[in-house]
């Protein structure tokens, strides 16, 4: 249970701070760009930070939500 309750929080966490976080890892994969591009590698543009903001908030909604279910359902068995 405490795994669980741990993965909990961690969505959570993640859906609480996703602004300092997407902020961060867009600031290093704008650096990883130029440097591949410097260095004649083609790569695809990032993606804006408004959009990597709402993939991460989604992504700590959805890992909260999944352990929300999980929790029930050990809780609350179907049978």
């Amino acid at each position: 249970m405490l795994p669980d309750l741990m993965r909990l929080c961690l969505g959570l966490l993640i859906a609480a701070f996703h602004r300092p976080v997407a902020d961060y890892i867009m600031q290093h994969e704008r650096q990883l760009v130029i440097l591949f591009r410097q260095r004649g590698v083609p790569v695809p543009q990032p993606p804006t930070t408004e959009t990597a903001r709402n993939i991460y908030f989604m992504l700590g909604i959805s890992l909260a939500m999944f352990e929300v279910v999980r929790i029930w359902l050990m809780l609350h068995p179907l049978s």
